[in-house]
């Protein structure tokens, strides 16, 4: 496709570079798309103009929302914060399943009608009482050189940054990005190539990577998801595989989420997942030596429970989002034992914060 004269004005793109054949190949992540004028990557967020590429969608979003943290999923990290979240459009994952496939799967620029400076973002999540910007909906990877300037801009006024990812991208960009995230949510969507390849259109191997180098490269503070898909990946054995990889490759330490299937985008054939694949994965889990495991978009009060790890009593108590009970020091540890919970913890929330409900704001 050429550039319109009313294209949306473009940010210079990082990591890329020519071709002997004329064209330039996007360096961003395993895909490695290869561009002639005009044409657009996978995500169509990242486009060849002239002879160098530009990102389409910095400074616009798909809206602004102020969240429990616990929606990101995060349990570990700041318990009871709200969070300001927003993402663009496009994603370089094509997944069949996509339960944000409004935003992801977007190829319309004009859904983007909130504009906003990084500056601009950071102002309005202190001012709205929030610790920390989540980049959310789609995949903040494809937008990182906006996600990274807005974090800069978020740790110049004391506000933490978190990415929530499929964690599908190259090595430079990865240590580049998450050098600048406080927290990651990725999302480990299967344990199995195939169901990568079928279903997301991408590869395992990559995001396995990512969660190691996360892990083990950065001060970043790691929590994983994975959607259970109804015969798809929700298998004993995937999991048991999946659990095991966890605990010996990433430690025993880091929150696991699994989070309920609905039928959506191009998969509303597939029935729910019912709560009891939930627990049944939950319980591989903990028997494979995972210390927190949780449920997610089910009601399942134990499945949103954190306890110590020393003693077994119950720090945090949830009903979906909203914190019934804190019982973590202000240091992070046990109050009964004193063993430290893994995590990032403050002072906690106050009584007042703990009924938290989504809030759409608008930033200008």
């Amino acid at each position: 496709m050429n550039p319109r004269e009313d294209a949306p004005a473009a940010h210079p793109a990082k990591w890329w570079h020519r071709l002997d054949d004329g064209r330039i190949q996007c360096d961003l992540c395993p895909r490695d798309c290869k561009l002639h004028e005009g044409q657009r990557g996978l995500c169509f967020v990242r486009e060849r103009r002239g002879d160098a590429m530009v990102l389409g969608t910095y400074g616009r979003s798909s809206g602004f929302c102020v969240d429990p943290i616990e929606k990101k999923p995060l349990n570990h990290f700041h318990p009871g914060s709200s969070v300001l979240s927003f993402g663009t459009a496009g994603c370089n994952l094509a997944c069949k399943f996509c339960q944000n496939w409004d935003i992801s799967k977007s190829r319309e620029m004009d859904r983007l009608m909130d504009r906003a400076s990084p500056a601009r973002i950071a102002e309005a999540a202190r001012d709205n009482g929030c610790a920390s910007v989540a980049f959310t909906y789609n995949d903040p990877v494809i937008f990182a050189e906006y996600a990274m300037d807005t974090a800069d801009a978020c740790h110049a006024l004391g506000v933490k940054t978190v990415a929530v990812t499929a964690g599908y991208l190259h090595a430079e960009p990865r240590r580049e990005f998450f050098s600048k995230m406080d927290a990651a949510n990725v999302d480990l969507k299967a344990f199995s190539e195939d169901f990568y390849f079928r279903l997301t259109g991408a590869h395992l191997a990559p995001v396995l990577e990512t969660l190691r180098y996360v892990k083990h490269e950065t001060d970043c503070w790691l929590e994983v998801t994975t959607l259970l898909i109804p015969g798809q990946n929700d298998g004993a054995d995937e999991v048991d595989a999946m659990t095991r990889w966890i605990a010996s490759e990433l430690g025993d330490d880091v929150p696991l989420h699994f989070s309920a299937f609905h039928p959506d985008y191009r998969m509303t054939d597939v029935a729910p997942t019912p709560g009891t694949t939930l627990a049944r994965a939950r319980a591989i889990a903990l028997g494979n030596g995972l210390r927190h495991v949780y449920t997610g978009n089910v009601h399942d009060r134990p499945g949103g429970a954190t306890a110590c790890t020393g003693c077994g009593a119950v720090l945090i108590e949830r009903d979906w989002h909203e914190i019934l009970r804190y019982d973590v020091g202000g240091n992070g540890a046990c109050p009964h034992c004193a063993v430290p919970l893994a995590g990032r913890f403050g002072e906690g929330p106050q009584p007042s914060d703990r009924r938290r409900r989504p809030v759409r704001v608008t930033v200008r």
